[in-house]
Formats: structure tokens, sequence, C-alpha cells
């Protein structure tokens, strides 16, 4: 969005969930009923599958709610979800990854309804068969599909109240008829994203503070349309479009700053008092579309995928940042500079990808296939600087920064069923690509021509034992690529005041991402996950900051504080994760309780802003912590009828160090109540109640530079929703499709 702080992700893990199934020991001679209860949380090859059609949760909830539920996943910050032990979780649906940037993705995301969803599916390790990054896990959201002829669907709308007002509204619609099946949806939300900052730093006898708010309006409009023919009893052709559209008009960054430091000509301390005022409007478009043929070449399951698809993103962005001259009591004493930001950015992408699965009788599958995605981006921005003193000429920096890609990939998966209880699958990926990066900014011959080749081979192992029905152990390994998201090559500057701002690194490369999981899983229920990630050449966000001079034949100098997105040494995480999901009290209660620790190692050093050369004290992170990670989710049914449901929810978050300094503790306590009345459903949830979800990063270098960030973003709030469902909700399993334009969505966020 705006110039803020990135605040790395955070690490929790989710639970488990299952049904307890009850017996009556007392004999009988004859059979008057039989109950069965359907597994909603069980373990397969690969992945975790969380049958949410079986799940009472799923009523009345948005898909994002019920995805922060779902045993293995957690959200600290309402906007991006996280697989235990993963850096990031990428979504699926049906099988293909919605080619949406992070915000348009959460939006749509707590726009669907979670009465569309069959069911949702945990896959820790990808195999080699998946275009992935990093250590990213995938979640796949399989949605309902018609049984019978007919239509049915639902409608949603919801109202918030955090600092500010929010609404929402979401209608889906799904029908079949002989061999055609379509299904949609479409979805608006109007919101203000608030927050509240608090920034400090120091070097020596220089020090900055910022405090102050950033209201940013937003309003959304998105949908689906899936389109599935079957062509005869063996193939089948689809199409699925996705749009979202996003407006921020008037988003404003208001912060009073304090600038301590020696005067430039009596050498005493002086306080300088500013106003940043920074006002942004802008728009973004994403529109994807994918076709896919699959054809069943046997009865054993063996088929051949063939994909094609185009993503178009588009945003829209200028900002007009204002240094205004101030005193002690934040009144407005005139302009002293004004910066005005014009910063498109267009991404075009052709995909194409094919698939080929052979099934043996003896259950051996081979898996084999390749992918070519081609990337262009367009990023030709303006900065241009206004001084009002009129010694200070006026200062225009246009960067017309284009990036080209091109990634061609082949990847090879043996999977063998060697026994009744042991299995394992091989795999290996091989990548090339090629890039290019060009620029016509005069001020910076570097940027000109940026080039990079690389290939890389990614091997993939897993194994699995089921010891007995109530046993299972699984270990599985994967090598990835992390490549930079589009975003953080594009060179520009994000202001946040006069002395703090962001800065995008073109240069940044690849980083090589290794990671090692164990699994445990007894009756289902029970559930240990311990995970093990090296990341070299980590991409992150570095605090670079020193005595700078003035510009533009200014006199003096001030401390400077830049966020530099760039490579920054080696990462560890280690972490164990133990979890708990059962009924009690005749399926009364269901809880997911999930405990764990996890290990911080990070090792990185930087004196150099790689974007203009300049040198800065050595910024050092070589520290290591151990956070403890609690989590629960539980839902208490309080009537027979089962209409009414409880439900309490939270987290806590030890303290534990990233990239900026050490993260504090966090936590959040969540209640719904909920109401489901024939096809209606009513419900009530008030987030974060004791208000104690808010960010504060501290951070001490040996050379005596202290950096602090406080952020809050209101989460605590209350949100009234309604939910009606009609027509026939007989349904059946969708095909999973998996869109040839995968490997680019992440990179768009």
């Amino acid at each position: 969005m705006k110039a803020q702080i990135l605040i790395a992700g955070l690490f929790f893990s989710g639970m488990i969930s299952a049904q307890q199934i009850t017996t009556d020991s007392t004999a009988t001679k004859n059979i008057e009923a039989v109950t069965i209860t359907k597994q909603v949380f069980k373990k397969e090859s690969d992945r975790f599958v969380y049958d949410v059609a079986n799940s009472p949760v799923a009523k009345g909830n948005t898909t994002f709610e019920i995805l922060k539920q779902t045993p293995l996943l957690s959200s600290t910050d309402d906007k991006t979800l996280r697989i235990a032990g993963k850096n990031n979780a990428l979504i699926f649906i049906n099988g293909r990854k919605t080619n949406m940037d992070a915000e348009s993705l959460a939006q749509f995301l707590k726009n669907t309804p979670a009465e569309n969803i069959q069911k949702i599916e945990v896959i820790t390790t990808p195999g080699s068969e998946y275009q992935v990054e990093s250590s990213d896990g995938i979640i796949n959201i399989i949605l309902k599909k018609k049984m019978t002829d007919g239509t049915n669907g639902n409608l949603r709308m919801s109202n918030s109240q955090n600092k500010y007002n929010a609404s929402s509204a979401s209608a889906s619609v799904n029908y079949r008829k002989d061999k055609l099946g379509i299904s949609g949806n479409i979805s608006t939300s109007d919101n203000i994203q608030a927050q509240d900052y608090t920034l400090r730093n120091r070097n020596g006898e220089y020090s900055n503070e910022s405090t102050g708010s950033i209201d940013d309006p937003n309003k959304n409009l998105g949908g689906y349309i899936n389109i599935d023919y079957q062509l005869n009893d063996n193939s089948n052709l689809a199409l699925t479009w996705n749009s979202w559209a996003n407006r921020s008009h008037d988003s404003r960054v208001d912060l009073f700053n304090i600038s301590e430091g020696p005067n430039v000509e009596t050498g005493l301390l002086e306080k300088r008092y500013t106003l940043s005022r920074n006002r942004e409007n802008a728009r973004s478009y994403n529109n994807s579309l994918n076709l896919n043929y699959e054809l069943k070449t046997d009865t054993l399951g063996s088929k051949l995928n063939l994909n094609a698809a185009y993503l178009n993103y588009r945003r829209f962005q200028v900002t007009d940042n204002r240094t205004i001259f101030s005193d002690v009591f934040r009144n407005d004493l005139g302009l002293s500079k004004q910066t005005i930001q014009d910063l498109p950015q267009y991404i075009n992408n052709f995909s194409g990808m094919v698939d080929y699965i052979k099934k043996f009788k003896n259950d051996f599958t081979v898996s084999v296939g390749g992918n070519y995605n081609k990337t262009k981006t367009d990023n030709d921005t303006k900065n241009d600087t206004y001084f009002v003193d009129p010694a200070r000429p006026t200062k225009n920096e246009p960067n017309h920064f284009v990036y080209d890609e091109n990634i061609y990939g082949a990847y090879l998966t043996l999977e063998k069923k060697l026994s009744e209880k042991f299995s394992g699958k091989v795999g290996a990926r091989y990548e090339i690509t090629n890039s290019l990066g060009t620029s016509d900014n005069s001020s910076n011959p570097a940027y000109a021509k940026i080039e990079r080749n690389f290939n890389n081979f990614l091997p993939y192992l897993s194994l699995n034992y089921a010891i007995n029905d109530k046993n299972n152990i699984s270990y599985a390994f994967s090598s990835r690529m992390r490549r930079p998201s589009f975003w953080e090559i594009n060179p520009v500057r994000n202001i946040l005041t006069d002395d703090n701002y962001t800065q995008n690194d073109p240069f940044v490369k690849a980083s090589s991402v290794y990671n090692q999981e164990m699994t445990y899983m007894f009756k289902n229920s029970y559930f240990l996950v311990v995970n093990h990630s090296f990341v070299k050449d980590q991409i992150t966000q570095v605090p670079l900051q020193g005595i700078v001079q003035y510009a533009n034949g200014q006199i003096g100098t001030k401390n400077e504080l830049r966020y530099i997105r760039t490579n920054f040494g080696d990462r560890h995480e280690l972490s164990a994760m133990l979890g708990l999901q059962k009924s009690f009290f005749k399926q009364y209660w269901s809880t997911n309780f999930n405990i764990g620790i996890q290990y911080n190692k990070n090792k990185g050093s930087l004196s150099m802003d790689p974007t203009t050369g300049d040198i800065f004290p050595t910024y050092e992170n070589n520290i290591s912590s151990t956070s403890l990670l609690i989590q629960m989710n539980n839902n208490i049914r309080l009537d027979k009828k089962k209409t009414w449901f409880l439900g309490v929810n939270g987290f806590y978050v030890d303290k534990q160090q990233i990239e900026l300094g050490l993260l504090k503790d966090l936590m959040s306590l969540d209640l719904n109540l909920k109401k489901i009345w024939n096809s209606w459903t009513f419900a009530v949830d008030v987030r974060d109640v004791l208000r104690t979800n808010v960010v504060e990063i501290e951070d001490y270098q040996a050379n005596g530079n202290y950096n602090y960030i406080k952020n809050d973003q209101f989460r605590r709030g209350v949100m009234v929703s309604l939910t009606y469902n009609f027509g026939n909700n007989k349904v059946k399993k969708v095909r999973d499709i998996e869109s040839a334009s995968d490997a680019i969505k992440n990179r768009t966020r």
C-alpha cells in the first residue's frame, strides 16, 4: 500500500481437528441403529484434509475465518495466513492458485462464505510437481459442486466496527445442467484500514521520533466464475476467471516528528519539529484467466493435464508527500518541501503447463511435466521534489524500470506404496531462470542493465509409515528457491517522513531454502510436527541508520533511517508443535489446542545501501531466540437442536528475534456467538477483546544505534453478519485443477 514499515511475518501453528467416536459397551443381540461419525480431519500421503462440509463451524463464517480455525493454520494480523513452520501459505482454489495480490486475496477470502467450501487441504511440504518457492506451503480450498441438475447458493452481509465502520456483501451461485457446471461469486466491501505508529531511532547525538496515524480507505469489488464442461466420459474442459478491483482514494499519513541534533553553527543540541502529511490515491486491478483440459487415459486414474493462463495486474498510485515546519505544539508553520510520486505498475504473465500422471497396478505412480512462465513488469515512476527555499532547486528523479523474466521448469516424481504400511515419494525439479531489468535512471548507471541467469536442481523426498490404524509417522525434505517479488525489485522509494523511508532493491537475488519436516499423528486427534528451515541469502528488510548530509545545497546533517529491501545473511528456524483436537460431552464441546516452541537464529550484517552505494554504520543481527507459541479454537454447542454455538478462540506468541529486532509478545482473545435458523445464520464476533494484538519491535546495536517501532492496527472490534443459503445443497467433489500461472501469484504480493 503506502510508505509503511513492512513487519516480518509471525509463526505459530494451528491445531488438529477430528471427531471423537463413542461406543456403547452394553451387550445387545439386535443392532437397532448405526451412527457413523465422519472424520473431519485426517492425514493423507502428502497432505492434511479438513472436511469443512462436515464441520459445524462453517455455518455463517467466511472463508478467511474458517481458514484461521483450520488445523495447522494461523493468522496474527488478520490479513495473511501461515502454515505451522512455514514462511508463507499459498492459496489454491480447486487446485488452481488465486492470482491476486495480498490485499485483494485477503478481501476475497473475507467476502466468500464458508458454506461454499467442501474441504480444505493443507500441504505442508509440496512435492516436486508443485511450482512453489521458498518454504511455502499450500492451502487448497475445494469448493462445493452440484450433484444434481439445479441451482443453489448463498447471500451474506456483514458490518463491523473497530476504529471505523466497515461493511461487506457477497452472493454465490452454483448451477448444473447435464454435463455443464457453472459456479460464481461476486463480493464488495467498504472499509478504512486504520493504524497508529510510534517510530523512534537514535544515532549518537542524533535522534528522531515520529508519532501519528495512517488511514487507508478501501472500496473493493471482485469475484470469480468457474465453467466446467464434460466433453465425454474421459475428458473435461474448464475455464476459470478471477477478478478483483480496489480503489483507495485520499489515503492519509499524518505524523508529528521531533528531530534532535547539534546546530551546524553553535554545535549545541537543538530540536526541530515537523509534520509529515502524505496523501495517496491508488487503484489496482487484478484479472486472471485459466483454461484447463483433462484427459483420463485409463481406468486406473492416469491422466493428462494441459493448462494455459494469462494474468494482468495494473496498479496506479500517486502520492503527495509534504514536510511542514512546526513547533512543539504541532502548529502548521508553513511548507518545507513537497515530493510528488507517480508509481504505476503493470504486470503481464503468460503461462503454460503440461502434466502427465501414469498409475500402475502395483501402487506405483509416475508424474512428469513441465512449465513455462513469461512475465513482464513495467514501472514508469516519477519522483519530483519541490523546496520552499529558493536556493534549493527542484529535484526530478524519473525511473522507467522494465523487468522481463522467463522461467523454464521440468519435474519427475515417483510414488510407490511399498506395503500396506509404508509408502514413499521421491522427485526433483529442474528450473532455468533468465531475467533482465533495464532502467533509464541517469543518476545511477548501474540500473541500466541488470541481468540474472541461473539454473537450479531441486530434489524432494517424502516417506510415510502407518504403524497401525492409530499411529502414523512421516518425514519430508524439499529444496526450493525464493525469487524476489516484483515489487521488491522495483527501485522506488516509499516516503514515510523526511528522515524515514523504505527502499526496494533491483539487485536483490534469489534465496535458497531447505526444509525438513517430521510429523506424528495418533488417532487423528493428537499431532506433533517438528520442522527445520534454512534460508541462505534471505530476502528481507534491513534498517540502515546513520548521519547524512542534507541534499540540494542545504547546510547541515541529519539522522536518516532507511528500510532497505535486500539479501541479508542466513536464517535458521526450528520448531516443535504439539496439537490436540477432540470433542467432549457428546460433541457439545470441540476444541483445537496447540502448544509449541520455536527457535530462530539470524546471522547477517549490512553497511552499504545497495541502491545508492552510501555507507552506514554496520547493522548486525546475529542473535537467536526461543519462543513459546499457543493457540486455541473452541466451539461450544449451547442447545440440543444444534442451533446455538459459542466460539472462544485465541493465541499467544512469545517475544522472538526477527530481522528488524526483538518482536515483543502478541496475544488475542476472540469471541463468537452464532444462531442457525432454517436457512439463515446470524453471527456476532468480538475480536481482540483485551486489545493485546499490538506490534512492538525494539533493536539495540553495539555501535549505539537504536530503533523502535510500535504499530497498532485497531484489531479490537465487533462484527455482525447474516447469511442465507438457498437451493438444493447436494454436492459432489470437484476436479482439482492447477493453474499454469501458479508460480507468479505469490510474487505480485
